[in-house]
């Protein structure tokens, strides 16, 4: 990792907050972040990836996969990341505002994990017993209450994690940092695609037990190894009712038009990314192609189309590493509007040329390193438009957003799927998605411009 040099008679220093670094003090702490940032993205990938054909297995249809792997998580994402956010900027413990959060959360997403993994057991246990509902109907019952316990701890460790970020890692070197952390969390992508992937019909208990125990161990090691500076007090709480809590949460995280533009991006990324991480799956397999009228689909099977994404992971690894010095030398928004404009052109690359495995196999890799362009600008983003006192307060505004598009893209992708009974329109539906979060970075870029831009431009500071 590149780190800006300092005269050789004084130890190199990097400050945030009151933490204060020398170079290999930085180094040790981006060390442990990343480790846990392996983990985490593995983990990220176990509902996506396996609840989708679990559900699949019992015949459920596609809107009922994408309302419980995407449409469910976002709601109650919605209504627990302003919490989340508010209650972590508040949050003052010996362990710091963020870690404690992370110590409480990670007992709750070994828990779901090992449900999840056996599910089936599970399910045939309680239909013999209770005789009430079919076996499969016991699956889907199941399936849905683990991945109930499993958002509502996931939504404290995965934005927990990236509010941690921002309070240990200099803005200085945040998006070389950003490169590095998108690069490992491809790495943890590749590794579940390439080599699990494809074990996932005779190996799926083993594989979710194996993960929660190394989610498990990485982060206990990085709420032991990672410290937090001090902060100052918070706020004094408002009083009265809830509702005025409310109120000054909307209007601050809401009262400024710069901000609607900025929760707009996530809007339509998130409304483009989450289908498709729903339904390629079945594009990509016979799944999709089994189902009586649907249009053939490419018709690989599920070790292979694992490959083939943990390929296009991969893959995304240089783009990463290439993108974090762009962020810190251009501006995130610069990097971001050429990310999504090569984004959209991969979507509709994919619609009109993946008819084979190797044509789908050229088109996906093409595709992750596009998206791979945007992700590595955005991570940046946020640090450097929003105020750092409020963060997580910020984040969760704008993840209500993010989530608003999950809800409602999952579920409307499904049935124009259903409709049209073919999943190539899944691309169709995330080109349309990313035009639009690509107007919205445009606008955000000139209300930036006139805020000030490179030179002059300070976080909005609200009352």
């Amino acid at each position: 990792m590149s780190l800006p040099s300092a005269p050789s008679q004084n130890p190199v220093n990097f400050t945030v907050g009151t933490l204060h670094y020398t170079r290999a003090g930085l180094l040790r702490v981006v060390f442990w972040m990343l480790v846990a940032d392996f983990a985490l993205q593995l983990m990220q990938q176990l509902p996506i990836a396996l609840v989708p054909l679990q559900m699949r297995w019992v015949s459920a249809s596609d809107a009922l996969i994408g309302f419980l792997t995407g449409s469910l998580p976002a709601f109650l994402g919605m209504f627990l990341n302003p919490f989340v956010g508010v209650q972590s900027d508040r949050h003052r413990a010996p362990l710091g505002r963020r870690r404690p959060f992370l110590l409480w959360a990670t007992p709750a997403i070994v828990f779901s994990f090992f449900g999840l993994g056996f599910a089936k057991p599970v399910a045939e246990w309680f239909a013999a017993t209770w005789q009430l509902a079919s076996v499969p109907a016991f699956t889907i019952g199941w399936i849905a209450g683990c991945m109930l316990v499993f958002v509502v701890a996931n939504t404290y460790i995965l934005q927990v994690y990236q509010f941690l970020f921002v309070d240990v890692i200099p803005l200085p070197v945040m998006g070389k940092f950003i490169g590095f952390y998108r690069a490992i969390g491809a790495l943890g992508t590749f590794a579940f695609h390439y080599f699990l992937f494809g074990m996932a019909e005779t190996h799926m208990t083993t594989i979710y037990v194996v993960s929660a125990l190394l989610f498990a161990c990485t982060f206990f090691l990085l709420v032991w190894q990672v410290p937090e500076g001090d902060y100052p007090p918070p706020p004094e709480k408002i009083a009265g009712p809830i509702w005025n809590h409310a109120a000054s949460y909307f209007r601050e995280c809401f009262g400024h038009v710069f901000f609607w533009k900025v929760y707009a991006m996530s809007f339509f990324f998130w409304s483009a990314l989450v289908p498709l991480w729903a339904f390629v799956v079945f594009f990509g397999t016979k799944p999709g192609g089994g189902l009586e009228g649907y249009a053939p689909t490419i018709g690989l099977n599920l070790q292979e189309f694992g490959k083939i994404r943990g390929w296009g992971s991969l893959l995304s690894v240089p783009v990463f590493f290439a993108v974090g010095p762009l962020i810190d030398k251009f501006h995130p928004l610069r990097v971001c509007m050429v990310g999504l404009v090569v984004t959209t052109l991969a979507f509709l690359g994919c619609f009109a040329f993946a008819h084979s495995p190797l044509s789908f196999t050229i088109c996906w890799l093409v595709l992750m390193m596009a998206v791979a362009v945007y992700m590595g600008g955005v991570g940046a983003l946020f640090p450097r438009l929003m105020d750092r006192a409020k963060y997580g307060q910020f984040a969760s505004a704008n993840q209500i957003f993010g989530f608003s598009g999950v809800v409602m893209a999952p579920v409307i992708c499904g049935w124009m799927i259903a409709a049209l009974r073919d999943y190539r329109y899944v691309f169709l539906w995330c080109a349309c998605c990313s035009v639009l979060c690509c107007v919205a970075c445009i606008l955000v870029f000139l209300h930036w411009k006139k805020l000030g831009g490179d030179k002059d431009f300070t976080p909005i500071e609200t009352q």
